[in-house]
């Protein structure tokens, strides 16, 4: 309801000082018009009386007076004094000033209480609360004691006290209609205004979410003219500048899939390819009911969405693979229990040789579903700040010991901070991963295999390369590498670098493989500094 709203819990805002404003400059007008009444008259419009000249033009002349002192204090010193103390200045003053002119003109007959009506009525728009009846109770008082007065000098007359108590339930009437329809007003006002913040403040979050869309939006009127677009557009459509915001030069075939929507909003749109950003978009058309007819063009990515739709296969598959391993590791291992009991109770050679087989591949199978269910782990973890320089030498000598590793063909280079916040198993399963895989491919000489730790471009971060003296890989290759069972070793699983990335990722980190003149170089690049 309307009528719940509470103008009285804004009792200086800058309505009422606005309107306090208007009615210093209504009062200004009386007081000119009184005051050139009183000094030349007679005149034919003359509303004051002839016999009380002087005293006539010294009263309007300090309602002149002060009226301008009114409006010079209220636009240089408004704040220094209180909003009620200058309304009730203003209008005491005022009923003094009437009631003295009413006096000197004889009465309510000269028409001067009219003015106190209006006078009334403009502090009670104004005004505040009870505050107004005070205002109506003293000009009543004002009225009642003057016609007291008269009657007292000059001959009495009933009708006269029966005016004055007209207009003192006027006096009442006015403030109390007008101050109820100032709360009417305000309480639109502020319901106005809170409506008007609610309605920007949507306006800024809508804009904020459109410009963080994935997808691209254009605002086109039916001709084919751009009225708005979102900043991925420009991404997705590769614009530069376009001399004139048409459909045609933002993207040639864009416009021709709308042209074709035009003749048929039934028909779907087939992805089109944009030269300007070498992408494929999908163009979705979406009419309005704006008073223009405007439609909305929203571009999606098919890369992008091709790509999702790929983690969501992956991701599905690797439950899936999971859940598979975890069933299969049981029978693989009573298999190789199994073998292992007739490899000692059967000594035929040839029986020996196809024992030899089964164990091998079950040991095979058997690492490659460690490797999963070790995948299927990536998100338990504890990052801590781990130091390189004391960490490295001690992995590099448990895996020479396991592996029999010669010394010397791992090397270290250590600069800069050298710590990394990482989980110390996840970095333990990485490094024994990037280990393996380069002795596999490496010569085996000394320095074969080098761990080189820097500080990364980037400030709290640290690089840690994993470099090797092998053929490398090739373009190919580096396109696939990380892709789960793609492996170019007869006895390799192909999960070893794919895991190593996604236990990567899982810490904050990247794994990469970057270009290198001599065998292969792949690089962790994390934070050296404890994430908050």
């Amino acid at each position: 309801m309307v009528n719940s709203v509470e103008p009285m819990a804004y009792p200086y805002s800058e309505t009422y000082w606005k309107s306090l404003r208007y009615f210093n400059f209504y009062r200004f007008c009386i007081s000119a018009i009184l005051f050139s009444s009183s000094l030349f008259y007679p005149l034919s419009l003359s509303i004051l009386t002839q016999d009380q000249g002087p005293f006539q033009v010294a009263l309007t002349s300090f309602y002149l007076l002060s009226t301008t002192a009114s409006l010079v204090a209220f636009h240089y010193y408004r704040r220094r004094f209180s909003f009620n103390t200058q309304l009730s200045l203003h209008v005491l003053t005022d009923i003094l000033v009437l009631t003295l002119l009413i006096h000197t003109g004889g009465g309510l007959r000269s028409g001067l209480g009219t003015m106190m009506l209006v006078t009334l009525a403009g502090a009670g728009v104004v005004g505040q609360g009870r505050q107004v009846l005070f205002y109506a109770a003293v000009a009543t008082l004002a009225v009642l004691f003057q016609q007291a007065y008269l009657s007292m000098t000059l001959d009495f007359e009933t009708v006269d006290f029966f005016q004055a108590g007209l207009f003192s339930a006027g006096f009442f009437g006015v403030a109390s209609s007008a101050r109820l329809l100032a709360r009417k007003v305000l309480a639109n006002e502020v319901l106005a205004h809170k409506r008007g913040v609610d309605l920007q403040n949507q306006t800024l979050i809508s804009q904020r979410i459109i410009e963080e869309m994935q997808d691209g939006v254009l605002l086109l009127n039916r001709s084919g003219w751009v009225k708005q677009h979102n900043p991925r557009a420009e991404q997705l459509l590769g614009l530069r500048n376009t001399s004139e915001n048409i459909l045609a030069n933002y993207s040639t075939e864009l416009a021709l899939s709308f042209a074709e929507w035009c003749k048929d909003a039934t028909n779907k749109s087939e992805p089109i390819s944009v030269y300007a950003s070498g992408l494929q978009l999908r163009a979705r058309f979406v009419s309005t009911e704006s008073s223009e007819s405007d439609v909305l063009v929203f571009l999606e990515d098919m890369g992008r969405l091709q790509e999702q739709a790929r983690q969501l296969k992956l991701a599905a598959l690797g439950r899936l693979t999971a859940n598979i391993a975890h069933e299969i590791r049981n029978p693989i291992s009573a298999i190789n229990h199994a073998g292992q009991l007739l490899q000692e109770e059967n000594q035929e050679p040839s029986s020996m040789r196809l024992l030899r087989i089964v164990l091998d591949n079950v040991q095979r199978v058997e690492r490659i579903v460690s490797d999963i269910l070790e995948l299927g782990q990536r998100d338990r973890m504890q990052r801590e700040l781990i130091d390189l320089r004391q960490t490295l030498p001690i992995l590099v000598d448990d895996y020479a010991l396991q592996e029999k590793v010669a010394a010397g063909v791992v090397q270290f280079e250590f600069s800069g901070v050298a710590k990394l916040f990482f989980d110390r198993a996840h970095l333990h399963q990485v490094l024994w991963n990037l280990l393996g895989n380069a002795l596999r491919y490496c010569k085996t000489l000394e320095g074969s295999i080098r761990f080189q730790v820097s500080d990364a471009g980037q400030a709290g971060w640290v690089n840690l390369h994993v470099v090797d003296d092998g053929p490398g890989v090739d373009q190919k290759g580096r396109e696939q590498v990380f892709e789960p069972f793609f492996t170019t070793h007869s006895q390799g699983s192909g999960l070893g670098l794919y895991i190593a990335r996604e236990l990567c990722e899982a810490n904050g980190a990247q794994l990469e493989l970057l270009e290198s003149q001599q065998g292969a170089d792949f690089c962790i690049s994390g934070r050296s500094v404890e994430c908050q």
